[in-house]
């Protein structure tokens, strides 16, 4: 008996909708199943693009501040600047509003083909799928049912009450004082925008600095400025435990010893608003997984690098799995299993070249190996390239030097990773992230740049691989000393 659908989705954030939006178009019979009511998942309703909003409108501030700190602006009235977070609020809502009526329209979707049923489900067996009282049957099932914010068990935290990035966009009013557990990407990036609000924030870092993946000195760069910035940025502390008092929260902490000499700063945080952003976990829950032959961890489905989980005929992609949680890389890991479902299991995800950026001010961007990851695998055989963002011409017009490129190589010019850290760094790393998937030496890198542009930064930092042979290569050099005496005699 033939099967009704071709793939039936579950889940429509990231991964979900671009793995039914493509099989209808490629005129595939589609069931996408979502749990709540509507589509976009989280990063639409809570991570890129609301985060992304905040921001926007937090460096927009600085910027101004920075604008009359600098005797550019005058203000008529020594009042200074307010913010009007109700105004905020709202420029978030509309951002999302006009993405939710078009590119993740539940009509524009229903257009393509994609029956869509808004309710929660669960796996009868290892090919059967019951949601809204039906029992689904597919030849293939792609789970894509993303994360959520991990809360940690803190005695009192909630009777307290805490916010994470599922709540925090939803405020209509900026809290005075706020108090970040996790200093991780989103709460580096809700750290400052908050600060630059208005906000007195304390950043909680379980580790010896903030961004603990990315490269240290890239990291120390963003730490920095979070500083100036005014956030209290409190390192190798855990907290313990939340208490309240005449209307704030208390929050309390210890020293973390695995991480290092003892913490600095106060025992207790108080505080209007706690922030959790201490990392996520998969949404597995609830979806029958062991009725279907489905194993997982707590960090996510298990799956191969087709993308198959142990039952051959469902597929896992995007948070759920626990991979690189970046909507980029659930979009392309949706792209693997699709194909891979609707026709022949074929295809590998590879994570070589996966670029990401934390977009603080200043950005930071990264895509391959670290300088520690590579002189492990490589040894000596490592060249770093590194060029400061002062030395850009672009940058000191705009006054924004803070930063640099680091490439690292190896001695034949092969790129294994690049570290970016500076105003538009996220957009500055294509570049390196085009030659690394063509694999292309660094060299590629230096050809014509405009000038004036930040974009300079990589084809400088390329260049000194060019110095840096000559620099170590004798021969070479007697043999351009040997040549140019030759012209200068001929001459």
């Amino acid at each position: 008996m033939p099967v009704p659908y071709d793939i039936v989705v579950i889940g429509a954030g990231a991964a979900g909708l671009v793995v039914a939006s493509a099989a209808a178009q490629l005129k595939a019979k589609v069931l996408l199943v979502e749990g709540s009511d509507r589509l976009g998942g989280d990063c639409l309703w809570y991570g890129c693009v609301p985060s992304k909003a905040l921001l926007h409108v937090a460096h927009t501030v600085h910027r101004l501040r920075q604008a009359i700190a600098a005797g550019w602006v005058t203000l008529p009235g020594p009042a200074g600047i307010a913010v009007d977070y109700l105004k905020v609020y709202e420029h978030i809502r509309s951002a999302q509003s006009y993405i939710a009526n078009h590119a993740d329209s539940p009509d524009r979707f229903r257009q393509l083909g994609v029956e869509m049923v808004f309710a929660k489900g669960h796996f009868v067996d290892g090919r059967t799928f019951a949601v809204a009282g039906r029992q689904v049957q597919a030849r293939a099932f792609v789970i894509a049912t993303g994360s959520r914010p991990w809360v940690p068990p803190l005695p009192g935290l909630a009777e307290a009450g805490y916010l994470t990035n599922e709540s925090i966009f939803d405020l209509t009013r900026l809290p005075k004082s706020v108090a970040v557990i996790g200093a991780g990407p989103v709460g580096c990036e809700l750290s400052q925008a908050l600060a630059r609000l208005g906000s007195e924030v304390t950043l909680i870092a379980s580790r010896e600095r903030i961004l603990p993946k990315e490269d240290p000195e890239a990291a120390q760069v963003v730490q920095q400025q979070l500083a100036q910035d005014g956030i209290r940025i409190l390192t190798r502390v855990r907290a313990t435990a939340v208490g309240q008092e005449q209307g704030a929260k208390l929050l309390y902490l210890k020293a973390n010893p695995g991480a290092g000499s003892a913490a600095t700063g106060d025992p207790v945080i108080r505080a209007e608003a706690i922030l959790v952003a201490a990392g996520r976990i998969p949404n597995v829950e609830a979806l029958g997984l062991e009725a279907a032959g489905v194993q997982y961890t707590p960090q996510g489905i298990q799956v191969n690098a087709k993308l198959q989980t142990r039952n051959p005929r469902i597929y896992a992609c995007g948070d759920v799995i626990g991979g690189p949680q970046f909507t980029h890389v659930a979009a392309y890991e949706a792209a693997v299993a699709l194909v891979n479902a609707l026709f022949f299991p074929l295809s590998q995800a590879r994570y070589r070249v996966i670029p990401w950026a934390i977009f603080t001010e200043p950005e930071l961007a990264r895509v391959g190996l670290t300088e520690s990851e590579a002189r492990q695998q490589y040894g000596k055989d490592v060249v770093v390239l590194k060029q400061e963002f002062a030395d850009v011409d672009r940058a000191q017009a705009e006054a924004a030097p803070l930063g640099f490129a680091k490439l690292i190589c190896r001695r034949n010019g092969q790129i294994l990773g690049a570290h970016l850290v500076g105003s538009q760094a996220g957009e500055l790393i294509h570049e390196v992230v085009l030659a690394m998937s063509r694999r292309l030496p660094v060299s590629v890198l230096t050809g014509i740049h405009i000038y004036p542009t930040r974009s300079e930064v990589n084809a400088k930092a390329a260049l000194q691989h060019r110095k840096q042979q000559l620099a170590t290569n004798p021969r070479l050099q007697n043999a351009l000393q040997g040549f140019f005496a030759w012209r200068r005699a001929w001459s």
